[in-house]
């Protein structure tokens, strides 16, 4: 037990003594805690983390203090991490602050009002009726560019195109399908509505508001950055982020994103297949017990949960290259959450009230 403890102590204590060394020094960066949880109540967590050849990073913040951070395998907070899917968690903030610009007008803005170029020849006059929440939401029609389909669309030469040219396979607002293709659609719409790039708009809107710095991501072959796929955090950023959604869009006395779109987004729209999981504004909604969880999900194991009851913003970032299926992994991570750090933190407030 002793070796243990020195093991979550090392991880948990020594590493945020020398966090300035070892991660970014952002100006958003969480403070670091001045009381954490008892070390034991975190120790298996930290044991079965340290134990995921795929896992990168696992941080725990709360009440704005950052309790725990420790890096795996070879992974350190300076290095950003591709977020993959997460990133449409991060594309629907933009949406919101566009909105709350006056950039957008609402969500029930079409897309044949931002592409009619890409629609004269479809053939399915429903195409011009697909709102911005549908595509928010996954429930948009088209037929999937993701899966089996996402190589001939990132291989094409126009992504927008592309994606408008699917086959309608339901109408618009009714069947979830996933599709990242939609979220990719979000972002040629937020960078003709804003008159920048979506980059810019995030950097300008988000990332400074919050004390960092955005690093570019990919782009399609006419410059749009990608919707919803290969945004690049470090793991504090990604904390940050989770942190302006516990505060429902605000850090300090500033207001980054409007508080009725994140009420909006985290609210369960449609479900996953397998029916566990809700689905909101591109946020992902599941339970631990009755407390709610919201979080943005990326290939393989990247996650910012938060959870509001308790206060708590938990963030993972692993292998984005994995071998074989990630389901056991990303597995073990619900589980860190919801029957360790979860019970960890009600136990903490328990002993604080």
């Amino acid at each position: 037990m002793r070796f243990r403890t020195v093991r979550v102590a090392s991880c948990f204590v020594a590493l945020l003594a020398c966090a300035a060394a070892t991660a970014p020094a952002d100006a958003g960066d969480p403070p670091v805690a001045s009381v954490a949880f008892d070390p034991i109540q975190l120790e298996a967590a930290v044991e079965v983390a340290a134990a995921m050849p795929r896992l990168h990073s696992l941080l725990v913040a709360r009440r704005s203090e950052l309790l725990l951070e420790c890096y795996f395998n070879g992974a350190s907070g300076r290095r950003v991490a591709n977020i993959k899917s997460a990133s449409k968690s991060v594309l629907s903030s933009l949406v919101g602050i566009a909105l709350g610009r006056g950039d957008l007008t609402s969500v029930d803005q079409t897309v044949g009002e931002f592409f009619p170029e890409y629609l004269v020849s479809t053939g399915d006059p429903r195409k011009r009726e697909i709102t911005i929440e549908d595509l928010l939401t996954m429930r948009a029609g088209l037929e999937s560019t993701s899966f089996g389909n996402y190589g001939a669309w990132v291989l094409s030469g126009n992504w927008v195109r592309h994606a408008l040219q699917r086959p309608m396979q339901s109408e618009p607002g009714t069947t979830r399908r996933y599709s990242t293709g939609n979220t990719h659609l979000l972002s040629a719409i937020l960078t003709q509505a804003t008159g920048m790039s979506t980059w810019q708009f995030a950097q300008r809107h988000l990332a400074e508001p919050l004390g960092f710095s955005l690093a570019r991501w990919p782009t399609d072959p006419q410059g749009i950055y990608f919707g919803g796929n290969d945004m690049l955090f470090t793991p504090r950023q990604m904390v940050a982020f989770g942190q302006l959604y516990l505060d429902r869009g605000r850090t300090g006395d500033t207001e980054i994103v409007p508080a009725q779109w994140v009420d909006k987004s985290v609210v369960t729209r449609t479900r996953s297949r397998r029916g566990a999981r809700g689905y909101g504004y591109s946020w992902w909604v599941r339970y631990a017990g009755t407390r709610k969880i919201f979080y943005a999900w990326g290939y393989g194991g990247q996650f910012i949960f938060v959870v509001p009851d308790l206060e708590l913003v938990v963030v993972t970032t692993s292998s984005v290259n994995p071998r074989g299926r990630t389901f056991d992994h990303n597995r073990q991570i619900y589980e860190i959450v919801e029957e360790v750090i979860v019970p960890a933190a009600e136990a903490a407030g328990t002993n604080a009230d």
